[in-house]
Formats: C-alpha cells, sequence, structure tokens
C-alpha cells in the first residue's frame, strides 16, 4: 500500500481543512496517509514516503513558516534520496495565491516530480474546492502506487 506524506502550515486552520481533503482523498483512493505539520515533520518522514502533499497558506507571496522551516531541515538529509519522488502543492490565500511558486521552486530544488498543478483555495475550503483538493489526494495516491 502506498504512502502518502501531507505536510502542511495553518494559522486560521484553513490550510489545516485543506490537508484533512488532501488526506482524505489520498485515503478514499487506498494510500495510507501521515499528515503532519511542518513543525510535527521531519526529514525521515519525508524519505519514509511514497509521494508527499506541501501545503500552506500565502504568507506574502511566499509559502508560511511552518512549511519553509520543515522543507530547510529536510533538505540535506534527504538529498539523493527523494528525487522524482511524486509531490503536489496546495495552497489556501485571501486573494493573492501567488505562493505556490515558493513550494514549487523549493521542489525543484528536491528534484520531487510535480504530478499535477497546485491547487489554490481562496479562504477556507468548501464545495468545488474541497473536491479538487480530494482529486489532488488521489492523484498522488495514484503516482505514490506506481
Amino acid at each position: 500500500m502506498a504512502k502518502v506524506l501531507v505536510v502542511y502550515c495553518s494559522l486560521s486552520g484553513n490550510t489545516k481543512a485543506a490537508a484533512e481533503a488532501v488526506a482524505a482523498g489520498a485515503r478514499e483512493a487506498g494510500a495510507r496517509v501521515a499528515v503532519k505539520t511542518g513543525a510535527e515533520a521531519v526529514p525521515e518522514d519525508l524519505t519514509a514516503c511514497d509521494a508527499v502533499a506541501l501545503g500552506s497558506y500565502d504568507a506574502f507571496s511566499y509559502m508560511g513558516g511552518g512549511l519553509k522551516d520543515f522543507l530547510d531541515r529536510a533538505f540535506y538529509p534527504t538529498q539523493g534520496q527523494v528525487q522524482d519522488k511524486p509531490y503536489a502543492a496546495f495552497l489556501t490565500h485571501g486573494g493573492g495565491g501567488k505562493a505556490a511558486g515558493s513550494i514549487e521552486e523549493v521542489a525543484k530544488a528536491f528534484r520531487l516530480k510535480p504530478v499535477c498543478a497546485p491547487v489554490l483555495v481562496k479562504n477556507r475550503p468548501e464545495g468545488g474546492a474541497v473536491a479538487e483538493l480530494k482529486a489532488l489526494g488521489a492523484r498522488l495516491a495514484a503516482a505514490a502506487g506506481k
């Protein structure tokens, strides 16, 4: 069974809700899922998973500090171990949504392989946004199982 890691940071709870939707989609697609905040996640979580979802709020057009901290701590310990690992990004925002680019740039440095375009959610995920986030989770689960 494929293992999907969902790492996120959230201040208002919007990104946490988005992370839970991604996790639900991956579980519904048959994956084992670990959901952790950036502060909780350790480099070994990244090496132990088959695919990873990276989520944040938009912090002045950059990813939030909790996710950035995890990626900073994980970069050197995981070099050469996560190349071509499937990943996807999701972002909550109040109107900007540009922070997804920062997640994509750091993922390139890790040499992670994108499975789909980032999912951008304005404010708290509801309705169609939840469906998009679940679909992202399902795509990750499928990519992890290959």
